[in-house]
């Protein structure tokens, strides 16, 4: 039996020395070299009593070793949970006793403090720091360079993610090689991404983004990745003349084009940047093309389906659209409560099947069958619509659907329109308490001076139906964001739900 992800990923590349990992101010990667590591990692996996569907958790800094971890627990058929290291002790606690792993890799320098939490959840506690240091690469460095793969099926799982937890408890999407597998093939295709292209990589590798989609179409395909620790505008702006392509969140086009070094000959080279995680307002699109001549394809996925759409690589890319449901991927827009597909044009709640979709909620067979029906049609909990072009358009969270007086409110229309108001530079809509209306629409602006006039953005929300327009306004420097960009609405709600400091 062989083991997908594995044979499609890694095994072609053993004996290549083309360049897998371009570290800035340290030695290159080779694919020989690097699989040489994971396999030796693989080796310290299974000395540690792991077997095949064994769960392994690591909270690493981003690092080329911590990427052979991940094709480490690939090979010898571990699962892989990677978690965001951000997290605290006591959530870090809640993922090893529901996942039950049995090894947890850490930061060396939290060694101390996480010893006695592995301990108490039965899991082996090993350490991989930023440099390669720890005790993990320590141990492999007595290891062989060989291993001899585990065989997985393609419906076995590959790894286990946790999503953000920002309504109740964090769910564990069982993810299957199938699932990671597939997509990478179809965005590869999608994206034409070849064994020329050099991707800067810039995002971290405890999610979906940076982890699945931009290391997996890379390994696929043979390429190069520009590795880069985090987001940085300075190393950004000194690869580009060697990338041809780059994947990032709305936060790293903004801030590159705050740098007046970002120039269409900066980017001669490159041919194509792609943004996700969050939604790209429309004036990033102009200004950037304006700046570079690239226009940036922007996709849409979770957590649970990995990418479920795509703007056309050759076509229109439409800003405010996240384009067609990719090869392979059936879309829908349904009615929330009986399911039934919407007309075109309607907005309703985003459905989505196809090899992509997750298997379900790891130890939650409820929440499984809450969200994945019979047919195979995953509940994103995204609303959206397809336009008369087939373009779909996400229109907002369920969650962060506005219900006012009775009427529904989409707040994505609403920051449309204030969004364009020259004087805001971006804007977040949600609903606080109101006794009248149940709801209320609540406008909050990061504004570019100290001089705006609310009266002015009342005016230009006019061109919205009345019950649509904002109540009250507040204004803050920044929006509350996760570590992938996206815009945390619940810390809004929570802020603002007494009406402290609204206008």
């Amino acid at each position: 039996m062989p083991n997908p992800l594995y044979d499609a990923l890694i095994a072609p590349h053993v004996e290549s020395d083309a360049i897998f990992l371009d570290v800035p101010e340290a030695e290159a990667l080779s694919y020989r070299v690097f699989i040489a590591l994971a396999a030796q990692y693989a080796h310290v996996v299974c000395a540690l009593g792991l077997n095949p569907g064994d769960r392994l958790a690591a909270q690493v800094p981003k690092s080329p070793e911590a990427l052979a971890l991940y094709v480490a627990c690939v090979q010898s058929g571990v699962v892989f949970l990677p978690l965001n290291t951000a997290y605290t002790a006591s959530e870090i606690g809640y993922f090893l006793e529901d996942s039950s792993a049995q090894a947890f890799i850490c930061d060396p320098a939290k060694q101390e403090p996480y010893a006695p939490l592995a301990a108490e959840h039965g899991a082996t506690l090993l350490t991989l720091g930023a440099s390669g240091d720890g005790s993990l690469p320590a141990h492999a460095s007595e290891m062989a360079d060989q291993f001899p793969t585990a065989d997985r099926a393609a419906d076995d799982l590959a790894a286990l993610l946790y999503t953000s937890g920002t309504t109740g408890r964090s769910k564990g999407a069982m993810l299957t090689h199938e699932n990671l597998l597939s997509n990478a093939q179809a965005l590869a295709e999608a994206w034409a991404f070849s064994e020329h292209d050099r991707l800067i990589h810039a995002l971290p590798i405890f999610h979906t983004h940076g982890l699945f989609v931009a290391t997996n179409i890379v390994l696929l395909t043979g390429g190069t990745m520009i590795f880069l620790p985090k987001f940085d505008g300075d190393a950004i702006l000194d690869a580009l003349p060697n990338a041809t392509t780059m994947m990032g969140v709305p936060t790293f086009y903004t801030r590159l084009l705050a740098d007046p070094h970002l120039t269409p000959e900066r980017a001669a080279s490159m041919r194509l940047f792609i943004s996700g995680s969050a939604p790209l307002l429309e004036e990033t699109h102009r200004e950037f093309e304006a700046r570079t001549g690239h226009r940036i394809l922007e996709r849409y996925g979770m957590t649970e389906t990995n990418m479920n759409t795509t703007n056309p690589y050759d076509g229109e890319r439409r800003a405010g659209t996240v384009g067609f449901a990719l090869p392979g991927v059936d879309l829908k827009i349904t009615q929330s409560e009986s399911g039934e597909a919407l007309a075109q044009g309607e907005i309703g709640q985003i459905e989505v099947r196809g090899p992509n979709v997750f298997r379900g909620y790891w130890n939650m067979p409820e929440k499984t069958a809450e969200e994945l029906r019979d047919d195979g049609f995953f509940i994103t909990g995204d609303l959206g619509r397809i336009d008369d072009e087939g373009y779909l358009h996400i229109v907002g969270r369920n969650k962060d659907l506005i219900i006012s007086g009775g009427y529904n409110i989409y707040p994505k229309e609403i920051e449309l329109v204030l969004d364009t108001h020259e004087t805001v530079v971006e804007s977040a809509v949600i609903g606080i308490p109101d006794a009248d209306f149940g709801e209320a629409v609540l406008a909050v602006i990061v504004a570019r001076t100290d001089t705006l006039d609310i009266e002015e953005l009342r005016h230009a929300c006019q061109a919205l139906a009345r019950f649509k327009q904002p109540k009250h306004f507040a204004f803050v420097d920044d929006l509350p964001r996760n570590t992938m960009g996206k815009v945390q609405k619940n810390v809004l709600r929570e802020r603002y739900k007494s009406g402290p400091d609204v206008r």
